[in-house]
């Protein structure tokens, strides 16, 4: 409750909600391959606001308490560091599941909303969602002002039911025509793809909780962004020579490969299948790689004195 009452929180939700929707409004011109456009830079905006979303979330919940003496406070009750940290993990994993519901929820209206040359924009779409935005917001208004509730917590459970409520109503009850040849439906694939990249943002949840047990939010977001792109090209850097050197193959199992959750690739093809078997893969990963670097965390926090 205190991460998603955070002002970044209700913003990089929003703004990422409202941008992977408006990717399908304007015309590309890419010879028909509009929709997988559309798709890959859908993803694309999911996991850059997860990224930003997690390092936020967990230097909030975490760098900012040891820096005001709010942990000290929790840790002079019975209450281990390993139970704090982990608790604190969880914290930031629930936001940030909220965050990919949502963006879930505007990623697959948007890949029933792209067309190609010979389609055109749903505009009734598009007056739905920014409906149930706009409203989300006032209700969370209405509850602050006459509730004295927060304004932001509201705001975002109110677009969590809204915005589901607008995508039923749009898949249900409106009708475009994607291209000469075709109606548009949803892509329920993007389930699947969405699912992966919320397993990337628990990595990187766990490595800002490892960075922020010593650093605050700027040298945080700088480690975490220097994993992340190290972590793209790690295929590129250290697989190649996996095989036959050691250092790299050491470092090829350090450095989490983002590849392995992207399924961008997958979507372009013509297979409507999910690819619930490979999530399962990318879960074990996960659980390996997260745990791997909360046990870093808590060898680190061991050793911080918070005085």
């Amino acid at each position: 409750m205190e991460l998603i009452r955070q002002p970044i929180f209700l913003l990089l939700t929003t703004i990422a909600s409202v941008f992977e929707i408006a990717l399908a409004v304007p015309y590309y011109f890419a010879l028909g391959d509009e929709p997988k456009l559309v798709k890959n830079s859908v993803l694309a905006v999911m996991l850059l606001a997860g990224l930003f979303g997690a390092v936020l979330s967990a230097s909030s919940s975490l760098a900012r308490e040891i820096r005001t003496g709010t942990a000290l406070a929790v840790l002079s009750k019975p209450v281990g560091r390993a139970q704090f940290l982990i608790a604190k993990f969880v914290g930031v994993c629930v936001a940030l599941t909220l965050m990919t519901y949502i963006n879930t929820v505007a990623a697959l209206l948007t890949s029933r909303m792209s067309f190609d040359a010979y389609g055109d924009t749903d505009v009734s779409a598009l007056l739905i969602f920014g409906g149930a935005v706009v409203l989300a917001y006032l209700l969370g208004g209405f509850s602050n002002y006459f509730l004295r509730r927060p304004f932001v917590s509201d705001t975002v459970l109110a677009m969590v039911v809204l915005i589901s409520i607008a995508a039923f109503l749009i898949i249900q009850f409106t009708h475009q025509e994607q291209s000469l040849w075709k109606a548009a439906s949803v892509d329920w694939r993007m389930v699947p793809a969405s699912v992966l990249i919320l397993f990337a943002l628990f990595i990187l949840s766990a490595l800002a909780i490892a960075c922020s047990t010593r650093f605050d939010t700027i040298p945080t977001l700088a480690i975490c962004s220097a994993f992340f792109l190290v972590g793209l090209m790690s295929d590129y850097l250290f697989g190649r020579h996996a095989q036959t050197s050691w250092p790299s193959s050491v470092l090829y199992s350090v450095v989490p490969n983002w590849q392995l959750f992207w399924l961008a690739d997958a979507l372009e093809t013509d297979k409507q299948i999910f690819a619930w078997g490979y999530v399962a893969k990318g879960l074990m990963y996960m659980i390996g790689y997260a745990g791997g670097a909360l046990a870093v965390a808590t060898a680190l926090f061991e050793e911080r004195e918070l005085s």
